[in-house]
């Protein structure tokens, strides 16, 4: 089943019709109606959705978190918009894939099922402690539980673990999260977004992993 979410009668009428026509069981949602669905759906309702596709709403840069909660399912976003903004601000709140109107249902389709492939093939993470960090852009686990952190975060995490047991320095992880050649972000931006991440880590932790001296950089390790 396809579970198309719009705040559009005729664009959600439109799809499922659509998806219908292909042999694809579908069913709509206004995003208001989606979100309280996902959120107290049987597990098997959940199980038997093999996509989630998002179109106009307020709530579209939510909906994909609150699915996440509950489903593995891909979650593909159609926007109405050819804005490169719009379009990191899409996958930023967790979709597995942007598609641009018009767009046939086979090939939604077709997308669905190569990031169920993807899915099932990607194996790269690293545990550290109760901490499970992946390397394709998912948000990291604690203790089995989605973690969610906003993109800098989420991506010094990642710097440091793959540096585990070794310092870091400040420079080394603004050239790492920024790039070398960005002029336009100071450096010191590094000392905030660390400092939020400690704070995370140490309210779901009950203490903080990440270890820093003056001059010499941070590290985290687990021993």
């Amino acid at each position: 089943m396809i579970v198309v979410v719009d705040e559009r009668e005729l664009v959600k009428d439109g799809y499922t019709s659509l998806f219908g026509r292909e042999g694809i069981s579908s069913t709509g949602f206004a995003p208001s109606e989606f979100e309280e669905w996902v959120n107290t759906a049987a597990d098997n309702d959940i199980a038997a959705v093999e996509a989630f596709l998002l179109g106009q709403g307020q709530q579209a840069f939510s909906l994909p978190r609150a699915i996440r909660d509950r489903s593995m399912a891909p979650v593909i976003a159609v926007s109405d918009q050819p804005s490169l903004e719009q379009t990191l601000a899409l996958f930023d709140s967790g979709v597995d894939d942007v598609v641009r109107k018009p767009v046939h249902p086979r090939e939604i389709l077709a997308r669905a099922a190569a990031i169920r492939r993807r899915l099932k093939a990607i194996s790269n993470y690293t545990d550290i402690g109760p901490i499970r960090v992946f390397s394709d852009g998912r948000d990291p686990e604690i203790n089995g539980d989605v973690f969610p952190l906003p993109r800098r975060e989420r991506r010094i995490l990642e710097y440091l673990v793959a540096n585990r047991g070794r310092r870091v320095s400040k420079s080394q992880i603004f050239n790492a999260i920024y790039g070398i050649f960005d002029e336009e972000v100071e450096e010191n931006v590094v000392e905030s977004h660390i400092s939020k991440l400690r704070k995370k880590l140490r309210k779901k932790l009950g203490f903080d992993p990440v270890d820093s001296k003056r001059f010499l950089g941070y590290c985290i390790d687990w021993s």
